[in-house]
């Protein structure tokens, strides 16, 4: 009889189970019906509100800064060479890669034996062709002397002949007299002319041996500047670089033997775009005045500075835009910052703009618009010119846009109609007073559940002159729960 009541039991219960189960099985597949049916119950559609960062724009006069990178040169470098052959026996101390030279120092020295005696021979040679010279000038004397007594001879031999043809003309002469008469002063006239060409071939000798004095002058300044020459000295001051010479080393003529630069007088080539060298220009079209900022690499917070200087005469093959240099203003330190070769980093300051403002690159789309903020805190796309590009900011026109809010960071879900929840920067961080931060710094001591890293980062938050708006807000949630 228990059985029999237990079995009934279990039956009924398992019916009842199964009729709850067939139940909820019925009313999920209605629900469902009506909830995928075209006559189903619908809700009322709502609006999403996105929230965006927004800013206000307000006109002000913003100088760009361009930014660009260059390779450093020395604007005097001097290639130091030997203008004679010979075997090197001397180098100075200071004439190593990376020493400081000063000018006028003798750096190098040759084997002035063969320049001494070739100074020495020219300077014999002179003597030779001075001594040439005098013998010539007095030649040139007895030359005259000669002619003056042939001349005194051929006026005699003259008179003699008159005197004859006198007589015979009175008949007290003969006629062989008056002959022997011509005849002598016709050997006189010879006598004459033979001095003079002796005087003219003297004279001759005279420029000759001019000639070789002049010849034998030169030749001694010749030996003189080549024995100078065995000596090379620092035509400026600055480093030395490229020298691999040492004592007894033969060298040839117009041999490089090393270079030096000066290391304060340095340019920055730097080659800009046309449209980047353009704003560089001023209203009469030449390269404006404007100050440069250099940054050397390799990691250095050091700042040099530097002023727009010219501008390259010719675009090289293959190459575009223009080069400018940047001329490198001495300062302490500049030799070791920079070095001939080093690529750098300029900041170029351009011209002021007016009426314009400083947006992230981010605020302005594709087709050149805004999205401002408008009634409702709806948005609307405003045509903007954007003035300048620099890293990841633009620089825009603002116009009539001054005193709008705009978003600064676009997104797929902002477009124009739609509405946001404005999160403005300026009112990102409040100031509490007394009794507000005494009641917070008080919850957060208090609260159990922070761990004490978040304690301490909370109550160094509190300690600041103004705190930001969202930990308040989160901990005045709290004090509310």
């Amino acid at each position: 009889m228990r059985f029999l009541r237990r079995s009934l039991t279990g039956l009924l219960l398992l019916a009842v189970t199964l009729g709850l189960l067939g139940l909820a099985a019925i009313t999920i597949g209605n629900a469902l019906r009506a909830s995928l049916g075209d006559d189903g119950p619908g809700r009322a559609p709502q609006e999403r509100v996105v929230a965006a960062n927004v800013t206000m724009l307000t006109p002000a006069s913003i100088a760009p800064q361009m930014t660009a990178f260059g390779k450093v040169e020395a604007r005097r470098t001097l290639d130091l060479r030997l203008k004679t052959s010979g075997t090197v026996v001397f180098v100075a101390d200071s004439f190593r890669n990376g020493l400081t030279v000063t000018e006028g120092e003798v750096l190098v020295r040759l084997d002035p034996a063969p320049a001494s005696e070739a100074l020495a021979l020219a300077r014999a040679g002179l003597t030779e062709a001075r001594a040439a010279a005098d013998e010539a000038a007095a030649a040139v004397l007895l030359a005259q002397d000669d002619l003056a007594a042939a001349e005194a001879q051929a006026t005699l031999r003259r008179q003699a002949l008159t005197r004859q043809e006198d007589l015979a003309a009175r008949g007290a002469g003969s006629a062989q007299a008056v002959e022997t008469a011509e005849l002598a002063v016709s050997s006189a006239d010879q006598a004459v002319l033979s001095r003079r060409q002796a005087l003219a071939s003297a004279k001759a000798q005279v420029d000759q041996t001019a000639v070789a004095v002049t010849r034998a002058e030169i030749a001694l300044t010749e030996a003189d500047r080549a024995l100078a020459d065995t000596e090379l000295r620092a035509g400026l001051a600055g480093r030395v670089d490229g020298v691999t010479l040492v004592p007894g080393a033969v060298v040839s003529a117009n041999e490089a033997v090393g270079r030096i630069v000066d290391p304060l007088a340095l340019d920055v080539a730097v080659r800009l775009s046309t449209a980047q060298f353009g704003t560089l220009l001023g209203p009469d079209g030449s390269l404006r005045g404007g100050a440069v900022t250099i940054l050397p690499s390799g990691g250095s917070t050091a700042r040099l500075s530097g002023q727009l200087d010219r501008v390259g005469a010719a675009v090289a093959e293959g190459q575009t835009g223009r080069l400018v240099y940047v001329a490198v203003e001495a300062a302490p330190g500049v030799d070791t910052l920079l070095q001939p070769g080093d690529f750098v980093t300029v900041s170029i300051d351009e011209a002021a703009l007016p009426d314009a403002a400083i947006l992230p690159a981010t605020a302005v789309g594709s087709n050149g618009t805004l999205l401002a903020l408008g009634a409702e805190d709806r948005l609307e796309e405003v045509p903007v010119e954007v003035l300048r590009r620099q890293g990841d900011d633009v620089i825009i026109a603002v116009g009539p846009l001054a005193g709008r809010e705009v978003v600064t960071e676009r997104s797929a879900f902002l477009g124009d109609g739609i509405r946001i929840r404005p999160i403005r920067p300026e009112a990102a961080a409040v100031t509490l007073t007394p009794e507000r931060r005494a009641e917070l710094v008080a919850l957060v001591e208090a609260h159990p559940a922070l761990a004490e890293a978040e304690k301490t980062a909370l109550l160094q938050a509190l300690k600041a002159d103004t705190v930001p708006a969202a930990v308040v807000a989160r901990l005045e949630e709290r004090m509310d729960g």
